[in-house]
């Protein structure tokens, strides 16, 4: 679901905006990148890639793919990716294959606008590209008779990752000769162990967000997930406290297939996914005003009157449930359940000791014979 605008990075009091939240990166490429300006809003980020690449240089199926694309004329090509369609047409000069040459007389489309920079910069001319994007309109323009009729023509799509299954079954489908040029092809990393740590932190909780830059990111950790027997267990954690929050319509794509929501920011860009973060996190958690203060419970952290409060997860979990519903009173036993590893009635009152000492402020409010509630 596309959001309105996020709000600045920086507030002029209090901790940084994404401090006390644990935000997971599933990217091979740019990695570091996001990284670096999520941990700059103040978030603990966990690096979990989900996919690598295969090396342009190895990869056989592409020398095979372009070999095809040079047997005959080619009609209409689509470049889904600059950096896709730049790579395959370096790759192909690398391997003394005439593909700018060839592809001359072809009427070459663009996704978006980084892929018409990367044909422009080829040496070709970009035909048409969609306001929008999104391969869904290029599709669309294709289908409607724009590029004239489409059957017994030859069409090349350049993908990158995702194999794109519509778009290319729905030219298929109008007569055409459609040949997929697979470039940069995404495959499972060669440890997946960070993967499989993060599907377990998901259904915890213990991570607050993950965001993905790719589709092939997003399909990865569902499979990873189905592989470890717990893809209904990540796909519930998603649709709870733990948000999916993607660069764009195209990535989120497995997910939604999955029945998971996402936040996508309206430009497709690392810093726009990052201010998405931004903006998503804070706003899942309700800034109470209680007894004079104010308290909003992060991820593994709280922050009181406008100062950042680290606490144990015993604490923290006693504090979530008390602001789950604020006001009310909730019981030992209720408390107790909540736990991590459970406990007893003096497993909690120690929980609410120390949560007191580290908030330093009288909001926990102890119910004779009852429990515990928040002081609203």
């Amino acid at each position: 679901m596309t959001e309105p605008a996020a709000p600045p990075d920086t507030e002029p009091d209090g901790p940084l905006p994404l401090a006390g939240y644990t935000v997971a990166v599933t990217a091979a490429r740019r990695k570091e990148e996001l990284g670096a300006l999520l941990d700059r809003r103040g978030a603990r980020v966990v690096y979990a890639p989900a996919i690598r690449i295969v090396p342009l240089s190895d990869d056989s199926e592409l020398v095979a793919a372009t070999k095809e694309v040079l047997a005959a004329p080619v009609d209409l090509v689509v470049a889904t990716t600059g950096v896709g369609f730049r790579g395959w047409l370096e790759a192909a000069e690398a391997w003394d294959l005439p593909l700018v040459e060839h592809l001359r007389s072809s009427r070459v489309l663009a996704r978006g606008p980084k892929a018409r920079g990367a044909i422009r910069g080829g040496g070709l001319v970009d035909a048409w590209s969609p306001g929008s994007e999104s391969s869904a309109e290029v599709l669309e323009h294709l289908l409607s008779g724009a590029e004239g009729p489409l059957d017994g023509r030859r069409i090349a799509v350049q993908l990158h990752g995702d194999p794109l299954p519509d778009f290319v079954e729905g030219l298929r489908a109008t007569g055409a000769e459609v040949l997929t040029v697979p470039v940069y092809r995404w495959v499972l990393p060669e440890d997946v162990a960070p993967v499989q740590r993060l599907v377990g932190s998901v259904v915890a909780g213990a991570v607050d967000a993950v965001t993905f830059t790719s589709a092939p990111a997003a399909a990865s950790l569902l499979q990873v997930a189905a592989d470890l027997g717990r893809l209904d267990e990540v796909v519930t954690a998603l649709r709870g406290r733990v948000r999916a929050i993607a660069v764009g319509p195209v990535t989120a794509g497995p997910l939604a297939a999955a029945g998971v929501p996402t936040w996508q920011p309206e430009r497709s860009r690392l810093g726009a996914l990052a201010r998405e973060v931004v903006a998503r996190l804070p706003e899942r958690d309700p800034v109470l005003e209680l007894a004079g203060h104010r308290l909003q419970v992060r991820g593994h952290a709280a922050v009181v009157d406008d100062r950042l409060v680290e606490l144990a997860p015993g604490p923290l979990s006693v504090l979530r449930a008390l602001a789950e519903r604020p006001g009310a009173v909730v019981s030992r036993p209720d408390l107790t359940t909540r736990l991590p590893g459970g406990g007893d009635a003096h497993a909690v009152e120690m929980a609410v000791t120390r949560l007191r000492a580290a908030i330093g402020a009288p909001l926990v409010q102890t119910v004779v014979k009852r429990g515990y509630r928040l002081a609203v």
